[in-house]
């Protein structure tokens, strides 16, 4: 999987989680399988991040006997999935995570997921061992997993199967996963938003406001639980041994079930990218359909809302993304007619 990741031991990171790490100074090493070792080298050299300045997140250095770093590899393995993360293949099956600036909670919380989803028994992607993270460098947050290969995208019964699991779970009493923030870094995205027009950057901002007051009235409905956070199905993979595995963990948090159920209900909804038929058979994996409750509608909006902020986020770095964004943007609008819009194209 381009960013997906799973596994066992390997290795020790010395430093404390959530460290700072100089680019200056000695920098931590991974050891890794036999005899290789990964060292973080200064974020600020080798490959770039979209929306940020030069950012070169890790290099691979060669550590036989433990002795001083004796050379750089060439090349590295490079990156696996450039987005909201850059992730980036190392050797001996580990992908590190490298977040935006200031999400350090975020990653906290994901290796804490992780941990505790694995103790639970659920399918999840797995952080490599005896590694104290995330690590710290220049604000961003540095994470290692296991990688999870082959694998494809869950079926929408494979979605339902384990959101249904998730949301069965007691929630944990080893650290608090926190309330769903649903407008999470919306505002940021908004500003940064070069490429849309001064009246749709307006309308965003009016949007959003509206949005969160929706929510401050969000009707009743099924128990608060642990949610997934961000389900659809690109974070629902199935290996090719049959196993369903959750990804990228780093917005669960304890909220309403409905917030995870809606990603696939607006597959069909919204979107027409699933049939009637393969909806029928997530709501009767899951045992419950969310576009029968009184805040459909508004956890719609909402989700419509934050894909259109982060294509409009991506087209600053990649020209291609600006029709997408606008796209979008002209569908929330009452532009181009009601649901199901066709158009809506996966931004990278």
């Amino acid at each position: 999987m381009t960013g997906s990741v799973a596994g066992d031991e390997v290795g020790h990171l010395s430093t404390n989680r959530g460290q700072r790490v100089g680019s200056s100074r000695g920098l931590p090493t991974v050891q890794g399988p036999p005899g290789i070792a990964y060292r973080l080298n200064d974020m600020r050299r080798t490959y770039s991040c979209p929306g940020s300045r030069p950012l070169g997140s890790v290099r691979f250095t060669e550590n036989r006997d433990n002795s001083p770093v004796q050379r750089v590899r060439s090349p590295p393995k490079g990156v696996v999935l450039s987005g909201e993360n850059v992730l980036y293949r190392l050797d001996g099956a580990i992908v590190a995570r490298i977040s935006r600036p200031g999400q350090l909670a975020a990653g906290r919380r994901e290796v804490d997921v992780a941990n505790w989803l694995q103790e639970s028994g659920l399918a999840a992607v797995r952080v490599v061992p005896r590694i104290d993270q995330p690590v710290v460098i220049e604000q961003r947050a540095v994470t290692f997993w296991r990688e999870l290969f082959p694998d494809r995208h869950g079926t929408s019964a494979e979605v339902a199967a384990v959101l249904r699991k998730l949301h069965d779970l007691a929630p944990p009493t080893s650290f608090d996963p926190g309330p769903l923030e649903p407008f999470v870094r919306l505002e940021a995205r908004i500003e940064a938003a070069s490429t849309v027009s001064p009246s749709d950057r307006d309308w965003l901002r009016e949007h959003l406001a509206e949005l969160r007051e929706r929510w401050a009235h969000l009707p009743a409905g099924l128990p608060w639980c642990v949610v997934h956070g961000d389900a659809w199905v690109g974070n629902v993979v199935a290996t090719d041994d049959g196993e369903v595995v959750l990804l990228d963990l780093e917005r669960t948090s304890l909220g309403p079930p409905e917030w995870d159920t809606v990603h696939t209900a607006i597959k069909y909804s919204s979107f027409a990218q699933i049939t009637a038929a393969q909806y029928r058979a997530f709501c009767d994996v899951y045992g419950h359909d969310v576009t029968t409750w009184d805040g459909f509608e508004l956890l719609r909006d909402i989700r419509e809302f934050r894909m259109t902020c982060m294509a409009a986020q991506t087209a600053v770095t990649t020209p291609a993304g600006r029709s997408q964004a606008d796209h979008r943007i002209a569908c929330l609008r009452g532009k181009l007619g009601p649901r199901p819009w066709s158009g809506w194209r996966a931004v990278t």
